[in-house]
């Protein structure tokens, strides 16, 4: 399994907008400039982000994104789903129950079982409070 762009730069930007959240609704052209990412690329991952229900957006002039709800009520997990689709190893794990008609004679379905629970223990295990609450803050500019 390997993260896309989108998955990576989706973390980024919750984390970023998770740090500002007292700020109010923050602006893409905000968020893309201390990111360092393309507006037109965040504008591709926001649709992402919405249809999951992870962010809130408002128009308007002082419009913008939000988290909706709390930062710590969305795990790496939930974003890279919501960016990347399943992140199950092998396609026969996308679906519950699993469809497969050799899943009765698979010797290596348990292996790929084994490493699904590894990647979704994981990266559910890890939130957006827990990634903010680790970045540096010098002079009002935060390292991720």
């Amino acid at each position: 399994m390997k993260i896309s762009t989108k998955g990576r730069y989706a973390l980024r930007m919750l984390v970023d907008i998770a740090l500002h959240q007292e700020e109010g609704y923050i602006s893409l052209k905000d968020i893309s400039e201390r990111q360092n990412i393309s507006k037109k690329y965040l504008e591709q991952i926001v649709p992402l982000l919405n249809k999951s229900g992870i962010l809130k957006t408002s128009r308007g002039k002082r419009g913008g994104y939000r988290i909706n709800g709390e930062p710590k009520n969305y795990t790496v997990g939930d974003v890279l789903r919501a960016t990347e689709g399943s992140l199950a190893p092998v396609a026969c794990l996308d679906y519950s129950p699993n469809d497969c008609e050799r899943i009765n004679q698979c010797v290596t379905l348990p292996i790929w079982e084994g490493l699904y629970k590894l990647i979704t223990d994981y990266l559910d295990g890890i939130t957006i409070q827990d990634i903010s609450d680790k970045c540096i803050n010098f002079n009002d500019h935060y390292y991720i």
